[in-house]
């Protein structure tokens, strides 16, 4: 685990951010990977606001369900993309050919139960019944990790905890039937079912030690693109970095392009309000996660 987190940054501090230029005047066709998330608004930005091409890049936009993106770099369909870097410890250790050029945002995962269930911590959850999208999802090596740091057990031999798969938007539902304890899911669903259903927060990535200080989410590049053009993945660093930036200083904007653009559905008011809690602070540095002892 240790050994795949300080791996995993190696891309961070690969590339100075210092003015560099295409190996010609042609702007470089760069293959986005994206999907309807609206934490991704710094992808979508650097493109609509053209952050992109004042790098010298022409981006080109293609659509992924987020649980398809390491197959897409595998079979060299894009070139960069962005998603939660829980998700990529177990490719990455097996090989995946990425490197991480930024940190972007903290936030975006909760674990939540009924409130009336007396569950208000990760220490009572020994025993209990977890909802989950997948088994390898993002939320649910949140929720083992967290389960560890309070000593119970999520080794499949003897696990003290039983995950539970169901859709994402049918865990709200599942919870409020009593067929599990617990659910744990990214946003927006993760918002919307607590606030609908007026659910307690145990554990909020935003909000939550230590998981607050790591980022939540990043952004990759292909090995190929960094081994080959590495001005390449400079310049488009410093376009998601900016576009970053842009995101936090501009919220309900950056949710209204997002909406107008078709990128993601919802509400403005209520899309605004979480982006306003992602804490955008990009960085090429301070991306890793405190690995657990």
């Amino acid at each position: 685990m240790k050994k795949t987190l300080v791996y995993l940054f190696l891309g961070l501090s690969a590339f100075v951010l210092v003015a560099c230029s295409t190996k010609n005047n042609d702007p470089y066709h760069l293959r986005i990977a994206y999907s309807p998330s609206l934490c991704q608004a710094p992808l979508h930005i650097a493109v609509e606001k053209g952050f992109f091409e004042a790098e010298g890049i022409k981006p080109e936009n293609i659509q992924l369900d987020a649980s398809h993106a390491q197959e897409a770099v595998g079979t060299n369909q894009v070139d960069l993309g962005f998603g939660l870097v829980s998700k990529f410890l177990q490719p990455v250790e097996n090989g995946l050919p990425v490197k991480f050029i930024a940190g972007i945002h903290n936030g975006c995962i909760k674990i939540l139960s009924l409130k009336k269930s007396g569950i208000t911590s990760i220490a009572d959850l020994k025993g209990k019944r977890i909802g989950v999208p997948a088994l390898s999802d993002a939320a649910t090596l949140i929720a083992k990790r967290a389960l560890l740091s309070e000593g119970i057990s999520v080794d499949e031999k003897n696990p003290e905890v039983e995950f539970v798969v169901y859709s994402r938007n049918d865990l709200p539902q599942a919870l409020q039937k009593g067929l599990i304890d617990v659910i744990a899911l990214n946003d927006p669903v993760a918002t919307i079912a607590e606030e609908q259903l007026d659910l307690a927060v145990i554990l909020d990535t935003s909000k939550t030690h230590p998981f607050d200080e790591e980022y939540c989410c990043v952004v990759f590049i292909t090995s190929k693109l960094a081994s080959e053009r590495p001005e390449i993945a400079a310049a488009a660093t410093r376009a998601i970095l900016k576009a970053s930036a842009w995101v936090q200083e501009h919220p309900e904007e950056a949710a209204k392009i997002q909406l107008d653009k078709k990128y993601v559905s919802g509400d403005l008011a209520f899309n605004t309000k979480l982006l306003k809690s992602y804490n955008y602070h990009p960085s090429i540095q301070g991306g890793g996660i405190t690995p657990l002892n």
